[in-house]
């Protein structure tokens, strides 16, 4: 244990590092380069790094860098829940039974209902508008509420209304929020409360 613990803490502070070098070498390199690393760094464990780097010293977001911004958070989120299972912060039987838990938390199930109708609602809103020439919705608000619950509400409007389905931040980081939307959801089934 105390190999991972020290694997953990290289690879954070790796991941911390190299969006600090993006940071510095953004305007020589192209911006795929590092970010494609600090990327992988999060995927071997380093999210946590990697993200607490961005927070700290790389807030700014623009279209280049939102698919490795969505991916981090995702991967982030999913290590922190295998790394509490790891910890024993789970039961000792694995549920798999959604609809059950779904139907003894009906508060959770309003809100995910009522959070993809309301995402669904806004990515309409935002297609209107942008037919229409006017202002648009921040991209960071679409992928925000997708992020919270709406991925499903999100991802049917994408292709519903043929809108935002160019990005890949988009089409690949909606799913990747289902998926890890479906980790959470199981993790809350079988986490020890």
């Amino acid at each position: 244990m105390e190999m991972l613990s020290s694997y953990l803490i290289a690879i954070n502070v790796i991941g911390a590092v190299l969006v600090l070098v993006n940071k510095r070498v953004h305007s020589y390199a192209r911006k795929s380069q590092i970010e494609f690393l600090f990327c992988i760094a999060s995927l071997l464990g380093g999210s946590l790094g990697v993200l607490l780097s961005i927070l700290l010293f790389d807030r700014k977001t623009y279209k280049e860098n939102m698919m490795s911004r969505v991916w981090i958070v995702c991967i982030f989120v999913i290590q922190a829940i295998l790394f509490l299972m790891l910890q024993g912060y789970r039961t000792d039987t694995v549920r798999f039974d959604f609809w059950t838990f779904f139907a003894e938390h009906q508060m959770f199930a309003i809100y995910i209902v009522l959070l993809n109708s309301i995402t669904f609602a806004v990515f309409a809103i935002d297609k209107v508008r942008a037919r229409k020439g006017k202002a648009r919705i921040r991209i960071v608000v679409l992928l925000g509420l997708a992020f919270a619950g709406g991925s499903i509400g999100g991802l049917l409007a994408m292709y519903l209304f043929r809108h935002k389905t160019q990005q890949n931040y988009f089409t690949a980081g909606i799913p990747l929020m289902m998926v890890t939307q479906l980790v959470v959801v199981f993790y809350m089934m079988n986490a020890k409360w």
